[in-house]
């Protein structure tokens, strides 16, 4: 299970990509940033790599918020 990120963790990450966005956007924002984790969680448990090597590689997979 994906934890669920936070409005204070989303103002974070927006402010690391250099947005500048009110809190009212980021509300807006955050249901849907939940679910796309979510639902990217649920993808990697269905796809089983580990036969594969190119694919026991995962650059883009990591735990910083």
């Amino acid at each position: 299970m994906v934890d669920k990120l936070t409005l204070e963790d989303l103002r974070t990450m927006a402010e690391r990509a250099g947005l500048k966005l009110g809190d009212d956007e980021l509300q807006l924002l955050l249901p849907g940033v939940n679910r796309s984790r979510r639902q990217v969680a649920e993808l990697r448990e269905l796809i089983d790599r580990s036969d594969e090597l190119a694919g026991t590689f995962k650059a883009a997979n990591t735990d910083r918020k």
